[in-house]
């Protein structure tokens, strides 16, 4: 039995088109109330997995729950919402009847339809919009109506695929407050995106896709803490360096700086002490933690996709 405290649950997930693999072999969850991301290149399998808990599509094999309802399912599909990445919205309704007519779809209670519209118009700034048709909507404006249209039914898990994609500085601040509010709310937010920035910046934890397999998950903290050395000698022949070094992964920078991958914290004393032992003499260790954007090149590399 799948796990209760767990929003979305993922094992075995194996989806192909042909000869093509697009999802293989995914295994992955999602806490209930956490924000989580999901990062991989174009082409990784982000998509077909999200259309796979969702329910727009079948998996070849494997299973996928969300809160232990089986994806695609009526039950599990009314405890979500959804914005895709790309959207196409009825240009001739105004921002109120897109809501309510998506609130009808969702079964929301007809007494409270117009209510529920309004607040969910004003939560993503465009109260002063509802009367508006869609068709004179900008691209930024048609993002933050497809939020709230992703809202409107009180999903327990909202799927958002790349929700701040067409929006500026300032509005993509607002979708991560907005973000950080579902949280705080109990709701579960399963972000796609290709801004490793907004994750970095609001996920709790994030899963990261290549060539259709996970490569890395688990919270930022325990994918991007103590990666990197950074150590300043008074060494200046590089070969003694490199004889003294041989068994660590090392870069040797300007005015005797070295940068180290770590595998463990373990390294960094031995790294200290092979240095001392060599006869340089240390003056500056620090540890670094990667940058998400480093974590991701390092794991897909242009050669392996």
């Amino acid at each position: 039995m799948a796990d209760a405290a767990l929003a979305v649950s993922v094992s075995g997930l194996t989806k192909s088109y042909g000869h093509v693999v697009a999802v293989d072999e995914v295994a992955m969850s999602v806490e209930a109330g956490e924000i989580f991301g999901l990062l991989g290149p174009n082409g990784a399998g982000k998509t077909t997995l999200v259309k796979i808990l969702v329910g727009l599509i079948r998996a070849n094999s494997g299973a996928a729950s969300i809160f232990q309802d089986p994806a695609g399912t009526l039950a599990a599909k009314r405890a979500i919402g959804y914005l895709p990445e790309h959207f196409s919205f009825p240009d001739w309704m105004t921002a109120k009847e897109f809501l309510e007519f998506h609130g009808r779809l969702a079964s929301v209670n007809a007494d409270s339809l117009g209510q529920k519209a309004g607040a969910l118009l004003e939560r993503v700034g465009l109260s002063a919009r509802a009367d508006s048709r869609l068709g004179t909507f900008s691209k930024g404006m048609l993002q933050r109506i497809g939020i709230a249209q992703a809202l409107v039914g009180d999903p327990k898990v909202a799927f958002l695929d790349e929700p701040t994609s067409a929006l500026d500085p300032i509005g993509r601040r607002d979708v991560r407050d907005l973000m950080r509010d579902l949280r705080v709310s109990g709701v579960t937010v399963f972000l796609n995106s290709h801004l490793l920035s907004e994750i970095e910046m609001v996920c709790d934890r994030v899963s990261i896709l290549n060539n259709g397999k996970v490569v890395a998950h688990g919270t930022l903290g325990e994918l991007l803490s103590a990666r990197r050395l950074s150590v300043r000698v008074n060494e200046s022949d590089p070969a003694r360096i490199r004889a003294a070094l041989g068994e660590f992964d090392v870069a040797i920078g300007e005015a005797g700086r070295l940068v180290f991958k770590l595998s463990d914290e373990e390294d960094v004393p031995r790294v200290v002490r092979a240095l001392v032992d060599a006869g340089a003499d240390v003056h500056e260790v620090a540890v670094e933690a990667s940058t998400l954007e480093e974590l991701f090149v390092e794991l897909v590399e242009p050669g392996d996709r």
